[in-house]
């Protein structure tokens, strides 16, 4: 699965919009919104995070 599907599918699992999710993780709205659309790739500190969640969430 892509990546921008997946961060897409967590945020849905979360039930938060990219705002709640940004803010989650400590960047800005913009930036997840380009994650989503495949425009750029999360740094490392923010996939370290998304990971997390990853987990938790089980996706």
């Amino acid at each position: 699965m892509e990546y921008s599907k997946k961060i897409k599918l967590l945020r849905e699992k979360m039930f938060v919009s990219q705002r709640e999710l940004a803010d989650i993780l400590g960047v800005s709205f913009a930036s997840v919104n380009r994650w989503e659309t495949g425009k750029f790739e999360p740094t490392i500190k923010s996939k370290k995070k998304l990971h997390e969640l990853f987990t938790k969430y089980k996706i």
